[in-house]
């Protein structure tokens, strides 16, 4: 009995290592449920401006930037990193009707990868209520905060029905890069296959003032379209959750 199973046990990770790669298409189709962690657009000829940390001092002007280049992206916003989002109010209800959108980046930026599903449930229905509080409505997409995917994280993602967002170009702005080292970083990336979702940050000056601008000429440039994270992956009208939602009247975090 033993040798069998010694001998099955080959056998299972023999055909394991020889079975082959998955389709990438069939992956990215995938990508696009609930609980299942997507990096890249699905179409190519994109670029899914991204935002994490904020809402923050600098809000306002990036949405200004945006909208007088006629660039889409999203912000991927926390409750309490910056400050109470409440203080934000009027930053937040700008970005909203701008047409950007605005998506959970939890309630405190905690490592939610090593966190009880009951603790990940309060980060992200805090946001939730905060959200509907202010615009009425509860995102559909959220971006871990350190990128952590672990525990258990994704299966309470999949059962609150939100889609998982990482990256493929990393700004390197939270690390100290410049934003002409940033920029280099999005040129190496390139511009050919499906179109990239990097990870930036709307609370460094460089990025808002700086990296943002170049990047719209970059893209325009190279004639992509400078979209939401839900239009890169066909899902332009499903930035936010179904539903009529009531807050609660709560103004302070």
């Amino acid at each position: 009995m033993l040798a069998e199973t010694v001998i099955a046990g080959l056998l299972l990770a023999s055909s394991a290592v020889a079975a082959p790669a998955p389709d990438p298409l069939t992956f990215i189709k995938r990508a696009a449920n609930p609980g299942v962690v997507i990096q890249k657009c699905s179409s190519p000829g994109m670029l899914a401006l991204a935002y994490d940390d904020g809402p923050y001092q600098y809000t306002s002007t990036l949405v200004d930037i945006l909208d007088k280049a006629g660039a889409k992206a999203t912000f991927f916003w926390t409750g309490t990193l910056y400050g109470c989002i409440y203080n934000q109010a009027a930053a937040v209800k700008k970005t909203y009707a701008s047409g950007h959108q605005i998506a959970s980046h939890s309630w405190t930026h905690g490592h939610m990868g090593s966190m009880s599903e009951s603790q990940i449930r309060s980060e992200m229905t805090k946001v939730e209520d905060a959200l509907v509080n202010l615009i009425g409505k509860k995102p559909l997409y959220m971006r871990p905060p350190y990128l952590e995917t672990g525990g258990s994280f994704l299966p309470t993602m999949k059962s609150m029905n939100y889609k998982v967002i990482t990256n493929d170009v990393d700004a390197g702005d939270w690390n100290n890069k410049t934003p002409q080292q940033s920029q280099q970083s999005f040129q190496q990336a390139g511009t050919s296959g499906n179109g990239h979702i990097p990870l930036m940050h709307e609370t460094y000056s460089g990025t808002v003032n700086t990296l943002t601008p170049w990047l719209i000429n970059w893209a325009k440039q190279n004639n992509l379209k400078l979209v939401t994270v839900a239009e890169c992956l066909g899902d332009a009208g499903g930035m936010y959750q179904a539903g009529n939602f009531t807050g609660n009247g709560k103004n302070t975090c």
